[in-house]
């Protein structure tokens, strides 16, 4: 298991910092670490750090690449410090709400700023930059061309889906392809100027966060969106028609929570197709995220195993079947570059035999949350989030960015989920202490690691939940609110507990 130590860390994703509208890889990053370095945490768990888009809702979990990098995350002071904008570039007459994401507005404010430092950056700037750059392309040429190629031919196509292009260019005419791109030459450098930005201000926060004894914590979707660089650029990969189009479709069956499942909509993977290439791309995309991050967590892990495949024809998930899914064969792969498997697997939901089997054959750590644990009934103590039941080889959570947050919890549980906690915590549960008791108890846990939503930590409420079905993602943590009394409560618990 990756987690050799009993250890700590703290759930918040890079867009809840501060300033300039979202957060960023900025100086708040940076004196974040420091806080998380105070308060005796190793690890800080994020989201995916891919694009995101308005018309998905500016989820994580739904990007046009499973490769690059939101450019909204770059940090405009760095960009200042590198000499690509000066100070007067940042003087500016918005007003960003400091508690919420503005995506619109954001988008508009940021792409106007990364547009002028790239005027910069072909002007101004002394050769060492463009070495970097020209390093920087090389390195990722698995992926870069082709997200470039995408973004710039979408704008161009008025943001129409790729299945609505040109056929040549749809259909990946080598000749047609080249011919555009050296038209909108300019733009397609732009896009990889803005993934050479990231990647070069993401490396070196990763690199300060390493040497301050923290480890970045990932995550990666199990799907890619229909409309994406990677669909378009390998349609082979996936189950579409002629044209482009799914023939099948990602979900979840029905169950006690909904009636006709959910339809996600992403195309399934064509696994034969995958095999023949000895699943280089899957292989590929979990090789950039442990780039990116030190342990990853593979979303969705119980497709692995199986997946629910729902026809692309149908309006709700209710006529999908499980379907086999080679995550043995995949996993296998991954250990034989990466004998430690650094891979957490995210295990809630309804897992049967096989999944458990995968996640014990390859010695993967699951989940457990502590919201799920006091349900009043005669079968909670044999709940295996409950404290008592909780193994070593686990990751355990007050709750993570899709629960609603501890105190938002106490306020909707019924009165027999709140005496079983009072019990089991031997404490008077109140609004005021119920976030530091289940804090309290996943310190306490025999699990390897505890993470925390800083909502958690500081007690916030309904508005600070991070994904909820209006306002997704938006949540920001406000100037001076995780204070030097919330770092000092978490280093008294990393040391009372061995974290």
């Amino acid at each position: 298991m990756i987690i050799e130590k009993r250890s700590a860390g703290i759930l918040l994703h890079i867009t809840s910092l501060l300033p300039f509208g979202i957060g960023d890889l900025g100086p708040e990053a940076y004196a974040f670490a420091d806080q998380l370095q105070e308060a005796g945490q190793r690890y800080w768990q994020i989201l995916p750090l891919n694009p995101t888009e308005e018309g998905y809702g500016n989820s994580p979990y739904s990007s046009h690449s499973a490769f690059a990098g939101n450019p909204l995350l770059i940090s405009p002071e760095l960009l200042v410090k590198e000499g690509l904008l000066h100070d007067r570039d940042l003087e500016h007459d918005e007003q960003f709400d400091d508690a919420r994401v503005d995506f619109a507005k954001v988008s508009k404010y940021k792409l106007n700023l990364l547009q002028q430092a790239y005027n910069n950056f072909s002007d101004e700037l002394p050769d060492k930059l463009w070495k970097d750059f020209a390093d920087f392309q090389k390195e990722h040429k698995l992926w870069l061309q082709d997200f470039a190629h995408f973004v710039a031919f979408k704008k161009n196509y008025e943001h129409k889906s790729w299945v609505e292009w040109p056929e040549k260019i749809k259909q990946r005419d080598k000749q047609a392809i080249n011919e555009l791109a050296e038209e909108l030459s300019e733009e397609v450098e732009f896009e990889m100027f803005l993934q050479f930005i990231f990647y070069r201000q993401w490396e070196k926060l990763k690199q300060y966060c390493n040497s301050k004894g923290i480890t970045f914590f990932g995550d990666m979707p199990f799907y890619v969106s229909h409309d994406s660089a990677d669909v378009w650029s390998h349609p082979q990969l996936f189950k579409l028609d002629e044209e482009g189009k799914s023939t099948a479709v990602s979900g979840v069956p029905p169950d006690f929570f909904s009636e006709t499942g959910q339809l996600w909509g992403t195309p399934v993977y064509d696994w034969e197709a995958l095999a023949k290439q000895k699943y280089g791309w899957w292989i590929d995309r979990i090789d950039h995220n442990l780039l990116l991050f030190g342990v990853l967590r593979l979303d969705h892990f119980r497709a692995f195993s199986a997946y629910w495949e729902v026809p692309a024809s149908d309006e709700t998930a209710v006529n999908g079947e499980w379907k086999q899914s080679p995550g043995h064969e995949i996993l296998s792969l991954v250990q034989e570059k990466y004998p430690k498997m650094p891979i957490i697997a995210e295990d809630l939901g309804e897992i049967d035999q096989p999944v458990r089997d995968l996640i014990k054959e390859f010695d993967l750590p699951g989940m457990l949350v502590l919201l799920f644990a006091f349900v009043g009934d005669e079968k909670a103590f044999e709940s295996s989030f409950m404290p008592h039941n909780h193994t070593r080889k686990s990751i355990v959570y007050t709750g993570t960015h899709d629960n609603s947050t501890v105190l938002a919890w106490y306020k909707d549980a019924d009165k027999k989920d709140l005496e079983l906690l009072s019990k089991y915590s031997l404490h008077k549960i109140t609004e005021d202490n119920v976030h530091k008791v289940m804090v309290w108890m996943a310190y306490m846990s025999v699990a390897q690691l505890a993470v925390v939503p800083v909502q958690d930590v500081l007690g916030l409420g309904k508005d600070a939940t991070m994904n909820k079905p209006s306002g997704n993602w938006e949540w920001r943590l406000q100037p001076g609110q995780f204070t030097k009394e919330h770092v000092q409560e978490l280093k008294e618990m990393t040391e009372l507990f061995g974290r």
